[in-house]
């Protein structure tokens, strides 16, 4: 296996195992998480904790998705929810620095997108 290969590989599994760490906290109602959908508009509880579960199910499959095929749409969908999940520290009174630590959680997968290179038309955004 060649060193490009390799690269894409170790990419390809930090990015699963982010999101797979994330989807299974997420599936598990992680109190702290739930917490803050009342600062955006979600005070119920039972609310907040099945949004949670259902963006744990999407976490997971993408964790597995990238796995078997990184798509680009996928992969850049991963990028920005990453970066909104990192701005969120700080958005709901967490130091700045939560959101510094967690730049891998965005730079990951956009860096995964680009190694396999920025889709030319809308096609390939969805198979490349």
């Amino acid at each position: 296996m060649d060193s490009f290969k390799k690269a894409e590989w170790v990419l390809r599994v930090a990015v699963a195992g982010e999101f797979l760490g994330h989807g299974v906290f997420a599936l598990q109602g992680k109190k702290d998480w739930i917490g803050w959908f009342a600062q955006f508009g979600v005070a119920d509880p039972g609310t907040a904790g099945t949004l949670l579960f259902w963006i744990g199910v999407m976490d997971v499959l993408l964790a597995i998705l990238v796995l078997v095929r990184p798509v680009p749409l996928a992969l850049l969908w991963m990028t920005l929810w990453g970066f909104w999940t990192a701005l969120l520290r700080p958005l709901v009174g967490m130091p700045v620095w939560d959101f510094v630590e967690r730049w891998a959680n965005w730079g990951a997968p956009l860096a995964l997108l680009l190694f396999i290179g920025w889709p030319k038309d809308w096609k390939e955004w969805l198979w490349k």
